[in-house]
């Protein structure tokens, strides 16, 4: 079965490469006899109505690709960021390598004139949209993702997952490095999500509401799944793998806390702290999907522990933490 499985992989690759070579060949000509109208129609329209067309053929070759793959029914996403595990850590290569038939299907490499896309700024988050399977799951995974210190309003950080509702999600993960505050943490420490505080200075949901996407007042009881984190402890126990729960809370950066700060989302109620997750789970119940979500923690906000911590500090955790989480993710992902 995996030798099929292997040889279907290949075969899809291969399909997947020949659509995008006739996107291509069908694109050359079609600018070159537009190119040639300029006596009819003036620069500006032909340079618009060859866009139009790019992006079409685009469309209608990566809905073809979709199909190919089979990833229109179902599929989970995994945050990941500046980690290997989907919308919240700055990713690294072994997610996408756990991942079978990985076919990365947008990348940030992609030039601003050809395709309209936002454009990540984070050291370590590649900003590349990668299909797979993962445990047996049909997986569409986001290998960086965007933060509102970036400059982005909350309806851009959150418009890809609105766009993977409609690709057909069932469930979403979401990762990120961030502080601990509890006492009892210590860095390299797993913390499984249970609930979240809201202190960015907004929310997705602010102005008229989309009634196709969700209700106006949506619930927050379950932010996180009960269920999944139940099966995610059960799983860390089986695997031997030490992991923490706690409340996480999201604030706008880029400024790491100052002291005071740790000391205030502690008393508040929060064991960690980061920039990042809260508007994505947001949207996300908003849309009635289910949501798991994993911190790592790479540095302490704990009187006595505080020390100065830069961008690849906490980078260098992430990565030791990876090899634990991706195997721990890979086992959950067989159960759901």
């Amino acid at each position: 079965e995996d030798s099929r499985a292997f040889v279907d992989n290949i075969n899809r690759t291969l399909i997947t490469i020949l659509i995008f070579w006739i996107i291509h060949q069908i694109i050359e000509p079609i600018s070159y006899i537009l190119s040639g109208l300029g006596k009819i129609l003036t620069r500006e329209l032909i340079g618009w109505i060859i866009k139009s067309l790019k992006i079409l053929i685009f469309i209608l070759g990566a809905a073809a690709v979709l199909e190919l793959w089979g990833l229109k029914n179902g599929p989970i996403i995994a945050g990941l960021g500046l980690f290997g595990v989907a919308v919240a850590l700055g990713a690294q290569d072994l997610f996408k390598n756990l991942i079978s038939g990985v076919l990365v299907l947008i990348e940030k490499r992609f030039k601003k004139g050809d395709v309209i896309i936002i454009e990540n700024t984070v050291e370590g988050h590649k900003g590349q949209l990668i299909f797979g399977q993962l445990g047996g799951k049909k997986v569409v995974a986001m290998q960086g993702r965007f933060h509102f210190y970036e400059g982005y309003s909350m309806n851009e950080l959150v418009f890809p997952v609105r766009v993977m509702k409609f690709l057909g999600i069932e469930k979403l993960m979401v990762s990120n490095a961030s502080g601990g505050v509890n006492p009892s943490f210590e860095i390299g420490d797993i913390m499984l999500i249970s609930d979240h505080i809201n202190l960015f200075p907004t929310n997705p949901l602010m102005g008229p509401n989309l009634d196709e996407l969700g209700p106006r007042f949506p619930d927050m009881s379950q932010a996180y799944s009960k269920e999944i984190l139940k099966e995610a402890e059960n799983v860390a126990a089986e695997m031997n793998i030490h992991v923490v729960k706690g409340i996480y809370a999201g604030l706008s950066g880029p400024t790491l806390e100052t002291p005071a700060e740790y000391m205030y989302v502690r008393n508040i109620g929060a064991d960690a702290v980061g920039m990042s997750t809260v508007p994505e789970v947001i949207a996300a119940r908003h849309m009635g999907i289910p949501c798991f979500g994993v911190s790592v923690i790479t540095d302490l906000g704990v009187p006595g522990k505080i020390v100065e911590v830069t961008h690849e500090d906490v980078q260098k955790v992430a990565s030791k933490a990876e090899l634990i989480l991706t195997k721990m993710v890979k086992q959950l992902f067989e159960r759901l």
